[in-house]
């Protein structure tokens, strides 16, 4: 009777400290709900942060232009259709917008714009675009296109 009495309190005791114990396992439940959250919240955002206006870019060996500074984004579609920074633009008020984007204040390396035209369109298309930019003072543009086999 003595033994059995002294070994029910060792397992009393037993079990009081498992109890009381540091648990040692790392539960990663938590971990891994957010990670997958967060993985999907970028699959969904990653596609939203491509400009907006389709354009079938013509292919170039140039190097990539590195800027800080938020440029404008004016592309021409294959229709013609004009947009500044996704929105569309009336080719007669263009010159007016042009020079509303001029007038505002400008970077230090002053104000780059993008000109994204589709590989389908007539030269003098272009370059009458290229002339209204001209006229408006912005005279910082890039050509924009896609490397070789980018397609």
């Amino acid at each position: 009777m003595g033994l059995a009495s002294s070994g029910s309190r060792r397992r009393g005791r037993g079990r009081g400290r498992s109890r009381r114990g540091v648990m040692a396992e790392i539960n990663v439940t938590p971990f891994v709900d957010v990670m997958l959250v967060l993985l999907i919240i970028f699959m969904v955002t990653a596609p939203l942060l491509v400009a907006g206006v389709a354009v079938d870019l013509p292919e170039s060996r140039a190097e990539t232009l590195d800027q800080t500074a938020e440029p404008v984004q004016l592309s021409i579609d294959r229709d013609g259709v004009i947009s500044i920074d996704d929105l569309v633009i009336e080719e007669g008020s263009l010159s007016t917008r042009l020079a509303e984007i001029a007038a505002e204040p400008a970077p230090p390396e002053g104000r780059r714009v993008y000109l994204r035209a589709d590989r389908s369109l007539d030269y003098g298309r272009v370059m009458r675009v290229m002339g209204e930019l001209n006229a408006a003072g912005l005279n910082r543009v890039a050509l924009v296109s896609v490397g070789e086999g980018a397609e």
